[in-house]
Parts: C-alpha cells; structure tokens; sequence
C-alpha cells in the first residue's frame, strides 16, 4: 500500500471517530454556535470588565451621584442609575466575574469530587461503592436549595469561595453517580480486559484506558451544571444568604431591585436579562455538546 493509501485510510478512520463527528455536527448547529458565542462574549466579561464597561458612562460601579438616585437610562448611562445613584450598566458588567466566577468553582469543586469519588466507586466496587454511594444518598436527602440556605445562614462572611464551596458540597452526588456508571460501563470493555490480560496494573488502568473514556459524560454535564450554579448563586442572595456587599453580583442586584422595581423597573430589568441569558447560553451549549456526544440522539 502506497504512502497515500495509507495516508487516505488514516483519514477515513479520524473521520469515523465519535469526535470527528460530534464536531461535524456540532460546527453546523445554530444552537452550538450561538450559545458558544454569548457564553464566549460572558466569560470575556467577566474575566476584563473594565474594558466592557468603559464602553459607556465612567465604567466605575462605585462612583455614585446621589443626585441621580434610581433615574432611567440617559444619554451615556444607557441602563439608568440604581439607588445609591451608581452607574447601572456598570454594576451589571462587573457582576458577571463574581456570578461567572460562582458557577466555574462549584462546576471544579464538584467535577473534582466527582471524577475522584466516582472512579473510585465505579473501579473498586463492593464496599467503597457502598460507601460512597450512601453518602451520596444522605446529600440527595435534602432539598438542594433549602440544605444550601441553613449551612450558608451559619456562616459569619459569605465570600464567592464559601459560597461556591456550599454549593458545591450539594452538587457533587449528581456528577458522582454519572462519572461511576460511566466507569462501571468503561471497565467492562475488551480494551480494558486486554489490557488487565497483558499485566496492566490498577492505576494505570485507571490512568490509561478507563479515565479518559468515562470522562467524557461528565464533562458535558459540567457545563450545563455552571448554568445551575450561577441560578442557585442569585437565588441564595436574593434571599439575602448568598454574596454579600460590597461584592457585586447580579444576585446582589436583584436582591436591591426587589423593593423599588414598580419605581424603577431597570434596576431589576438589566441584571435579569443577563442572567438569563448567561445561564440559559450555558445550558443549551451543554446539551448540544450531550446531544452530540450520544449516539443514540444523533
């Protein structure tokens, strides 16, 4: 067989891989390309805020004119002023990075716990899957929202990381029990029996053949899980247990938008809109990449 042949065969088999095709489907969905781009334009955002804020007004959150309390958009002021007189469009750029920043820790804290509890349960079996999968069990017990409120109410400060730590400490069983069924699945494969056949070891095991498969599943669901966090983060502050001032979130906003929206409509308008649309972005993009990824729904 000539080089080209050989050349020829190599592509034809990438192309035939699961991965050749998610992308393929995934580069010609409007849905993947769509949310792709906001959660793209979000995490940017987030991550340079001065840069996106300096498009209008000062793009200081924290310069204030109490002269202009809770006024609507003005020229150069597009979203309006909040109460205190602060630049709304301003707060609203800038509490991306803390609700963004929320709902990456509690997806790394989880994914984390996950993939360390689940292939451990998965791979070993008998009684660390029993253990670990009662512990799951207890933390299914209670409702996520209300478990997350009582421990959150019992701390002193609630900063992003103790937030995003309760959160996480409630949204890891969900990613455990996938990544162990991912595992349990994986580990029966004639690749890995092969592989055990020919002396490979546990770990390596683990490290080589069974991690990098079983990964995948709940990676994606990683994605849709930081649309949750980023939820679950504006609820616990608008309930007045999640971030507290001066952080800036979107959470924090709505939460002082509450008592004056029939006054001034824009304070709560303008975070919701974002919010929305962030979390929606995340989760539709989670789920083309699920719906990719599973041959079933393809």
């Amino acid at each position: 067989m000539s080089e080209h042949e050989v050349q020829a065969v190599d592509d034809t088999a990438a192309k035939a891989t699961l991965l050749g095709d998610a992308w393929r489907d995934l580069r010609h969905n409007p849905l993947f390309l769509a949310s792709g781009f906001v959660v793209a334009v979000m995490v940017l955002m987030a991550a340079f805020p001065n840069v996106f804020s300096g498009w209008f007004g000062n793009g200081d959150p924290r310069v204030c004119d109490l002269g202009r309390s809770g006024d609507g958009p003005a020229s150069g002021h597009p979203f309006g002023f909040d109460k205190q007189g602060c630049d709304v469009y301003a707060n609203v750029i800038h509490g991306a990075r803390a609700s963004i920043s929320v709902g990456v820790l509690v997806t790394t804290f989880s994914l984390l716990l996950a993939i360390t509890l689940g292939s451990v349960a998965g791979y070993r079996g008998r009684w660390l899957d029993a253990l670990i999968s009662r512990m799951a069990d207890v933390f299914f017990g209670f409702p996520f929202i209300l478990g997350a409120l009582v421990v959150l109410n019992s701390l002193g400060t609630r900063s992003i990381w103790t937030v995003s730590a309760v959160l996480a400490l409630f949204m890891w069983p969900t990613m455990t029990r996938l990544m162990r069924s991912s595992v349990l699945s994986v580990k029966q494969m004639d690749y890995v029996q092969a592989a055990r056949g020919l002396g490979a070891g546990g770990w390596r095991l683990v490290r080589r053949h069974i991690l990098p498969n079983a990964v995948a599943p709940v990676m994606v669901m990683a994605t849709i899980t930081i649309g949750t966090a980023i939820v679950a983060e504006a609820v616990l502050t608008f309930l007045g247990v999640g971030l507290q001032a001066p952080a800036i979130s979107w959470g924090l906003q709505l939460s002082n938008a509450q008592t004056d929206f029939q006054m001034s409509p824009h304070l709560l308008i303008y975070p919701s809109i974002f919010l929305s649309l962030t979390v929606l972005s995340f989760i539709v993009l989670g789920d083309t990449i699920r719906e990719a990824f599973d041959p079933r729904m393809r």
